[in-house]
């Protein structure tokens, strides 16, 4: 396999290949909790752990597990973790908890974290899949950041940052006075918001595109 830098693993994790952004993994999550940035944060922690801990342990075990079972037992491993997780943010961060309901138990099944399981960590050394892993978070996270900010504040013109640990301990910033659209609260919202995000980066891409090869036309013309 041809060897490739930790450096083009992490920036593909968290701009080339953005999971939500650009590979669209994991969007029932980043759909359903983003209302709040304290929503996007938590479930980045537990994300980062789950995906961490498979991506070693997958990675260590990737010789010895056969190709007939390796799914089934990716899973289980999958579903350890994240059991461990979700007992862990329901002693310590009750009201995140709460707040983040069945989608961090639905990690089991969230497809980035099978989905590098089977396409990265368990082709790769562990060191790299420890890089994947984090990169790949830190994308998730950025991606479900930028989407809680966009309806959090479209919804109640404020940006509201509380301890997960104790609730009573949080900044609200007031944001914007003449825009309020109640409907990025919503379901629906949630959509218009990840697809306004999207056409927003895909502008930004297309552009820096354009302008390369205007460039490179340009060179290749003297």
């Amino acid at each position: 396999m041809e060897k490739v830098k930790k450096s083009t693993i992490f920036k593909d994790g968290v701009i080339g290949a953005n999971p939500v952004l650009v590979s669209l993994l994991g969007l029932c999550p980043a759909l359903a909790i983003t209302t709040s940035i304290d929503n996007a944060i938590g479930m980045t922690f537990a994300v980062l752990i789950v995906l961490l801990l498979s991506n070693v342990s997958i990675s260590l075990l990737r010789k010895i597990i056969p190709d007939e079972i390796r799914i089934p037992v990716f899973i289980i491993l999958i579903a350890s973790f994240t059991s461990c997780v979700d007992f862990l943010m329901h002693a310590f961060t009750p009201t995140l908890y709460e707040s983040l309901g069945v989608f961090i138990p639905l990690i089991v099944v969230n497809c980035l974290i099978l989905g590098r399981a089977e396409a990265f960590a368990s082709k790769n050394s562990v060191g790299n899949s420890i890089i994947d892993a984090i990169g790949m978070a830190l994308g998730y996270g950025v991606a479900l950041f930028i989407i809680s900010f966009v309806r959090e504040v479209l919804t109640s013109q404020s940006l509201t940052l509380s301890n997960p640990f104790d609730t009573t301990q949080s900044v609200t910033l007031h944001l914007i006075d003449s825009l309020k659209i109640s409907l990025f609260g919503e379901s629906s919202g949630a959509f218009i918001a990840l697809a306004l995000v999207i056409a927003v980066i895909t502008a930004i891409k297309l552009h820096k595109e354009d302008k390369k090869s205007a460039l490179t036309s340009k060179q290749g013309g003297k």
